[in-house]
């Protein structure tokens, strides 16, 4: 018989703890939003794009959140930044959001929606589909964010300092990723009922 792939959502941990609570879902999605503000205040100053741990929050918080909820807490990151407040990694509001980083801000939407949307389909039970999921957000960051860098600069320098200087960083991210999403799995079937 063969396997079929349910199209019944996994639970995700933090979906889980949400359940149909709209406190605990506005608290998971502030806090998740605020980590990934902190995460961009981690970086590396580089022109034009600097390399923060954004991409390792959100690829967390995305594979143990799943699609609807890790889409609120990205949703709800980007329009703190837009309006200003200052959770993006060198500055804030619209202008900065059409500056260098715009399209990797949309990116990082687009890469946490397909891993909460892998992880509502159980991606997160197996090592290999986990590596793949996150490696695939990550790569999701890059399209828009590259292109929307060539727009800007050229695609020859795009290339070279929105891509190629991020490529070993990316992959101990997603590597850092993985560990931390299957520790977080692990703490979570060891926690006892209640």
């Amino acid at each position: 018989m063969a396997y079929i792939e349910s199209s019944t959502p996994a639970s995700t941990p933090l979906a889980t703890l949400a359940g149909n609570s709209i406190a605990r879902r506005i608290a998971i999605i502030a806090l998740g939003s605020l980590v990934i503000a902190a995460a961009a205040r981690i970086n590396v100053p580089m022109y034009p794009v600097p390399m923060s741990l954004q991409t390792l929050a959100i690829i967390v918080i995305a594979a143990l959140s799943g699609f609807r909820l890790s889409s609120e807490i990205l949703g709800a990151y980007l329009i703190q930044g837009i309006i200003g407040l200052p959770v993006f990694a060198t500055g804030a509001g619209f202008a900065y959001f059409m500056g260098p980083t715009g399209g990797y801000l949309v990116g990082f939407f687009l890469g946490a929606i397909a891993i909460g949307y892998l992880a509502d389909r159980g991606w997160n039970n197996s090592l290999p589909k986990l590596a793949a999921s996150l490696t695939l957000g990550h790569a999701l960051v890059f399209v828009p964010g590259v292109a929307w860098l060539a727009v800007l600069i050229g695609w020859e320098k795009a290339l070279v300092s929105g891509l190629a200087v991020f490529i070993v960083g990316s992959i101990v991210k997603t590597l850092l990723g993985v560990a931390m999403v299957k520790a977080a799995l692990r703490g979570r079937s060891a926690a006892p009922t209640i």
